[in-house]
């Protein structure tokens, strides 16, 4: 935990801070989402000659020439001040390079409002670059040590906290610290690294990265649409998108699920899980227990799609609606009409009372999964609310339940289950999806400059929303067209990975048969394909092969899949990436 300078802060409302935040770097809090009719795709432009690499010793790493303060008008959004604690010198250690990291605090405008911790990080021997690590989670830590990868490409590296402490619930009742979560302490963790690395080496970064996953994804998704002009590139993993909606999506199902009759409980499971590999397993064209057709898998699953009425758990159904062994934990097991019902509900897109930022009307919920049980999709037990709940419930909470009690409800004691879509909370569901997601498929301001970006999803991810992924990229290439997105983007899907983009096929395939379990090929350096894109114009293959041991997939752009052709499985040579 950062040690905080006290410093004196100018009282300022709420409202000034919002009036200012509307003109600040970050623009209005919905970036405009209309493109031009036409991008033109630029041709390769002349490389800059690499630039032989800026050292610094352990005497350079001082408060003399790093300073104690940065001043508030070199940060893009409004801040009150800017403190720097002592620097401090790390030795080189086996292949690392040695650095100096500083420390320090950006304060609010609204002087209730927790400070923005953040930790900057300069190598002894400086390649011009810089990349900036989005966070995790809720956020509420900032960064520790850089990474051995960005060490060795000599990067200057920063992050933060965003602007609370995960300690602390408070926090999420502060209209300027959801804001700075949301958008504004990316843009002023930036600012600082930016005039900090200026200092230190007598000029600004030449090339300047976005490296995160989750929510560091969003983040990186989230600064290209407001802060075009500050990264030449993105490396993005598992990003959730909708974050508004993500931090409601576990009480919606909650929701769902008030009617005892309509509870899925986790021995449901295996059946489940087992169904989607029954049904989708050979759409690839091979029963190997994985999933590859996420689309069609999606499609057979998505009741709002298709023939209305239709029911793809018939095949599941309890005879005459009644479950004979409610404590079956086999892939035997039935599903009683409230549980279909609900099921239908989790892997159909939610539609919104109104459209939410950017116009989106819809939140894609998840794809067909063969961890069902994870993240919250099913629960263990009733709560405050629900039919049947014990007289010493308690009330339903998860991961990001500050943003529905604290950002949605204002209120940290009230009950999420009480939430009623299109009700007295929707203008504000309306305005906080404005600051908090990153749904805006135009992203040619970002593209015109040059930028470009690589975004991995896995179909298996149950804590981030697939669905909202996979919409999110079907906008993107809408809005953007195939032959501009390939200039600058590659959307890539790796089918049944997880939220860390790693998984396992599933043991018993799509014809019943019980088969040895092997890792899905995931291996790849996409922060290293982002830099050589942008400094040397060598684009990464539209499907690249990643590999697991001595197996080898390819990694496919959306809508793509990888389908089995002939030859020996465990090699990408004998896929081809189908619509």
């Amino acid at each position: 935990m950062f040690q905080v300078k006290m410093v004196a802060l100018a009282a300022a409302s709420t409202a000034v801070l919002l009036s200012a935040c509307g003109g600040g770097g970050g623009g209005d809090a919905t970036p405009p989402a209309t493109p031009e009719p036409s991008l033109a795709i630029p041709a390769p432009g002349s490389l800059l000659p690499e630039a032989a690499p800026v050292t610094i010793t352990a005497a350079d790493c001082t408060a003399a020439r790093l300073g104690t303060t940065v001043a508030s008008a070199d940060i893009g959004e409004p801040v009150a001040a800017v403190t720097l604690n002592a620097p401090v010198w790390t030795a080189a250690a086996g292949s690392n390079q040695a650095y100096c990291s500083l420390t320090g605090a950006i304060y609010a405008v609204d002087p209730s409002a927790p400070a923005i911790n953040f930790r900057v990080s300069l190598p002894s021997s400086w390649s011009l670059r810089a990349v900036h690590t989005g966070g995790g989670g809720m956020n509420g830590f900032p960064p520790g040590a850089p990474s051995a990868a960005i060490l060795a490409l000599g990067a200057a590296t920063w992050g933060s906290d965003s602007g609370h402490s995960f300690l602390d619930s408070t926090w999420a009742l502060n209209e300027e610290a959801m804001m700075n979560l949301a958008f504004m302490q990316m843009k002023k963790t930036r600012d600082v690294g930016v005039k900090l690395t200026e200092r230190m080496y007598g000029q600004k970064p030449r090339f300047t990265y976005w490296q995160g996953g989750s929510q560091g994804g969003r983040e990186g998704l989230t600064v290209m649409q407001r802060y075009p002009a500050d990264y030449d590139g993105a490396a993005l993993t598992v990003p959730i998108v909708n974050f508004s909606t993500l931090l409601l999506a576990p009480e919606l199902i909650r929701i769902q699920e008030k009617p005892l009759a309509n509870w899925v409980p986790p021995v449901k499971v295996a059946a489940i899980r087992q169904e989607f590999i029954r049904q989708c397993d050979k759409l690839d064209g091979l029963a190997d227990g994985i999933i590859n057709n996420y689309q069609a898998c999606r499609d057979i699953f998505n009741v709002k799609a298709g023939t209305p009425g239709r029911n793809p758990w018939l095949n599941k159904r309890c005879p005459g609606n009644v479950d004979p062994n409610p404590t079956d934990n086999t892939a035997s097991a039935c599903f009683t009409d409230g549980q279909i019902e609900t099921l239908n509900f989790i892997y159909s897109p939610y539609n919104f009372a109104t459209p939410l930022a950017n116009g989106v009307t819809s939140f894609g919920m998840w794809a067909p999964t063969t961890d069902p049980g994870g993240s919250g999709l099913l629960v263990p037990a009733r709560y405050i609310g629900q039919e049947g709940a014990d007289p010493g419930a308690t009330m339903h909470s998860h991961l990001g339940i500050l943003g529905v009690t604290g950002f949605l409800m204002k209120d940290l004691n009230a009950n999420p289950l009480d939430y009623v879509e299109g009700g007295i909370l929707n203008a504000r569901r309306v305005q906080i999806s404005r600051y908090l997601d990153a749904t805006n498929p135009d992203l040619s301001p970002f593209y015109r400059r040059g930028g470009k970006v690589l975004i991995t999803i896995g179909s298996n991810d149950s804590l981030a929303s697939t669905g909202a992924q996979l919409d999110y990229y079907q906008s993107v290439l809408t809005t953007m067209t195939r032959p501009v997105l390939d200039a600058f983007a590659r959307l890539w899907v790796l089918p049944q990975t997880g939220h860390g983009l790693s998984g396992n096929n599933h043991t018993v395939n799509g014809d019943g048969d019980t088969i040895p379990s092997a890792a899905i090929p995931n291996a790849f350096n996409g922060l290293q394909m982002v830099v050589d894109w942008v400094e040397k114009n060598q684009a990464p293959a539209k499907n690249p092969t990643v590999t697991a041991g001595a197996k080898s997939l390819p990694m496919c752009s959306y809508p793509q899949h990888p389908r089995y052709v002939s030859g020996d499985t465990a090699l990408a040579a004998s896929y081809v990436c189908a619509d």
